[in-house]
């Protein structure tokens, strides 16, 4: 199967096929360099890649899409305790040989898991979001978000190597570079699309645009309206997880209503039980690496994939997603940021006894990190920086709340709807 076609030649060949930042390349010339890339690591277990917003990022994942060696997006901020972890598990990587990419979870109720993506679910789940967007080789995509997450790799670089677009990559989602941009279709999270609607003038620069698409987290309405009352469009919502890509999708052709991600996209279906939406289909993952517990407590006896969200399907088929079971799963700025993976950062260091964090609604970021600890000598400051040199820097807390004691339940586990 060719899962990159647009490097085969099968769309000919452009100057400007590809550009990141102030860099471009064809295909021809990305081709070649992915070429020479993966002559060097040809036979390895896995390719770990330093997932920065550039063109080598996109080189060295193509090199081992090419070689088939799995490929495992690192995110650049990533502390020493995280990539400690990843570079732990994937060290046994030999035992996920199908794998195209192992993408890391958020780590919700504890260290992150390595999700196995094939090149089969990549390429259903890419074909069928063409087919639902309209997304064709007369596109110009543009976004500026991570390299190391689904949006921003797998749709927002091998989609567009795929369907044969155009693809600018601004580095950073800023307004200024989006509307500078000229591109028909546009990908972004909440917290983007929030920040363009403040600067009127970058809103009203996407107008000619064909499609601006949001995800990674719920677009809030007055955003969805200010887009559309600046823009002129109404924008497209998906939904999807790590572990299934994207399974629901409002269609270009289709309506599109602030609140709701539309319905489940060619080759997948969903269903609703006990409130949580579960899906099934040729986009999930192919198990948790090194986690067959995991993988087998993922999945319902008769095979369907438990997403831990709660959603609401109207009777014409639109899907709205409600929020998580658990509290344990927080969005901030587009991204995913497990509390058990911050709190086990926190308890980490010295003066802290206890802790545990929560998102509260945020405007700009949708939801912000606020932790609560029990600690001595220590200040909101340093514990806000300690985090962020354990981690990734965007899952440190924005805000830090002292207590004397967390509130518990006679079982011990913290009340975590009473913080």
């Amino acid at each position: 199967m060719e899962l990159l076609p647009a490097l085969a030649g099968r769309f000919g060949d452009r100057a400007d096929a590809v550009r990141v930042g102030e860099r471009q390349a064809s295909w021809a010339q990305l081709a070649d360099l992915a070429a020479a890339r993966a002559a060097q690591i040809a036979g390895q277990p896995a390719l770990v890649v330093d997932a920065t917003a550039s063109l080598d990022t996109v080189v060295a994942v193509v090199a081992g899409l090419t070689v088939g060696v799995p490929v495992v997006p690192v995110p650049p901020d990533a502390g020493p305790l995280e990539r400690s972890h990843i570079l732990a598990e994937v060290a046994d990587a030999a035992s996920a040989p199908d794998a195209a990419l192992i993408l890391f979870t958020s780590g919700t109720t504890g260290p992150p898991k390595g999700v196995l993506v094939s090149r089969e679910a990549i390429a259903a789940d890419l074909d069928a979001l063409a087919d639902a967007w309209a997304w064709t080789a007369d596109d110009v995509l543009v976004h500026g978000l991570p390299l190391y997450h689904v949006h921003g790799l797998v749709l927002g670089v091998l989609g567009a190597l795929r369907t044969g677009s155009r693809l600018v990559h601004t580095v950073r989602p800023q307004p200024a570079a989006y509307a500078a941009a000229g591109g028909t279709l546009y990908f972004g999270v909440p917290t983007v699309w929030h920040r363009i609607v403040q600067d009127g003038a970058a809103a009203r620069a996407l107008a000619p645009a064909r499609l601006l698409v949001s995800g990674s987290a719920a677009l809030p309405v007055p955003v969805f309206e200010a887009l559309h009352r600046l823009s002129g469009h109404r924008p497209v919502e998906r939904y999807g997880m790590t572990e299934t890509l994207i399974t629901v999708a409002a269609r270009a052709d289709g309506e599109r209503r602030p609140g709701y991600v539309g319905r489940p996209v060619s080759g997948v279906r969903t269903r609703i039980v006990d409130d949580e939406l579960q899906v099934r289909g040729a986009t999930l993952f192919s198990g948790y690496l090194n986690r067959p517990d995991a993988t087998a407590a993922a999945f319902t006896a008769d095979g369907w994939f438990r997403t831990g969200d709660v959603a609401a399907i109207d009777a014409d088929g639109s899907h709205r997603i409600v929020g998580r079971l658990s509290t344990d799963l927080i969005k901030s700025g587009g991204y995913r940021i497990g509390a058990g993976e911050v709190e086990d950062a926190l308890l980490s260091h010295p003066a802290v006894r206890e802790a545990a964090v929560v998102g509260v609604p945020h405007d700009d970021l949708g939801q912000e990190i606020v932790a609560y600890v029990v600690a001595d000598g220590v200040g909101a400051d340093e514990l806000i920086g300690f985090v962020a040199t354990q981690l990734s820097v965007h899952k440190r807390p924005r805000r830090v709340r002292f207590l004397d004691a967390l509130p518990r339940n006679d079982m011990g586990k913290v009340q975590k709807q009473r913080l």
